[in-house]
């Protein structure tokens, strides 16, 4: 298979900017596209797309392709669908990012399923790198690895796609850094006319309204995360996580089995099906440091674990270790900073 050269993000664009997931996935896509050698573009298909390229270019996108169409804003399933399927058999993208968003969850597959590609979802790394066959012995090389982990997280699988194009994987928020590459970086702009690929039969729906609920809950973008585990016993001791946070003036996260547990509310869970987060200080209490939990926090400048069992495996990446009982760690914690602070 002879590929085009080409490696193409689907960017998500809302209230007049780029969602942060596209420009993350455009970081990446550059050091990708360097490696292999190729053009990084972007599609963005919407309204009111002017000026939209000002916002793309800085992460060093060579081309921009722009669909603007008021019947494309909000998004709607069939007609974008259709667009990136019909988009995509013209200029035949080598590899194709989305983001892990209900928007890409929900178009990735219909593309991929169209255009009989492989998709990989929830990646949590991305690399270019050579394959052989174990079977066949046939050498493939410049492959995308779609790196994830697998089976209930006990292994982390390098996936790749051979033979089909695009080789096509989402990512979710926060899993990659978003830097720019050059202020002054200018590629080109190609704008298409929605007319041109999207199938008429495809508006059948049609959006009136929308509502949007803003999460209350800001672990994200918090500098300080103090977060819980199932370790922590119950829905009352987490009261001394959030007291801890409240004082170190951060927020609070949990894993997985503290929110099924239903210690604390789903907005605030960190990991592979939760948040990506880089805070400068990740204290863990109670975390056993499952790689799905860690997936999600291990970015984090510098991680604290307080933990009563000493071989956790959450104290092979933490920095600093605190063996002990979090009911009688954190309010030592708790005394000694409010003593020492100013």
């Amino acid at each position: 298979m002879e590929d085009k050269h080409n490696l193409i993000v689907y960017c998500e664009y809302d209230e007049g900017r780029v969602a942060d997931v596209s420009l993350e996935l455009l970081t990446k896509g550059r050091t990708l596209a360097t490696a292999r050698g190729i053009r990084l573009e972007a599609l963005v298909l919407g309204d009111k797309l002017e000026g939209i390229e000002e916002q793309l270019f800085p992460y060093g996108v060579d081309v921009v392709y722009k669909m603007e169409d008021s019947r494309l804003f909000p998004y709607t399933s069939l007609p974008h669908a259709s667009a990136v399927i019909n988009l995509f058999k013209e200029i035949e993208p080598e590899i194709c990012l989305m983001g892990a968003t209900s928007i890409g969850r929900d178009l990735g597959p219909r593309v991929s399923s169209c255009l009989h590609s492989g998709l990989t979802a929830d990646c949590t790394s991305l690399e270019i790198g050579d394959h052989t066959d174990p079977i066949t012995q046939k050498e493939y090389k410049n492959l995308l690895y779609q790196i994830r982990p697998a089976f209930g997280g006990n292994i982390v699988a390098t996936i790749v796609n051979p033979e089909c194009r695009p080789q096509m994987a989402t990512v979710r928020e926060g899993v990659m850094k978003k830097e720019i590459f050059d202020e002054n970086y200018r590629g080109t702009i190609v704008n298409l006319k929605a007319d041109d690929y999207v199938d008429p039969a495809s508006y059948v729906v049609k959006i009136i309204d929308r509502e949007i609920e803003k999460s209350k809950v800001n672990i994200k973008n918090s500098a300080i995360i103090v977060a819980g585990g199932y370790g922590v016993g119950s829905k009352e001791n987490f009261d001394l996580i959030f007291q801890l946070a409240d004082v170190l003036g951060g927020e609070v996260g949990a894993s997985r089995a503290a929110v099924d547990a239903g210690f604390v509310e789903h907005d605030r869970q960190i990991g592979q099906t939760g948040v990506t987060v880089r805070p400068k200080l990740y204290i863990a209490c109670g975390i056993s440091g499952q790689i799905q939990h860690v997936a999600g926090m291990n970015e984090s400048s510098i991680i604290i674990s307080i933990n009563n069992d000493p071989n956790a495996p959450i104290n092979t990446i933490a920095d600093y270790v605190i063996t002990g009982d979090l009911e009688e760690v954190i309010p030592k914690l708790i005394k000694y900073y409010k003593k020492n602070s100013k």
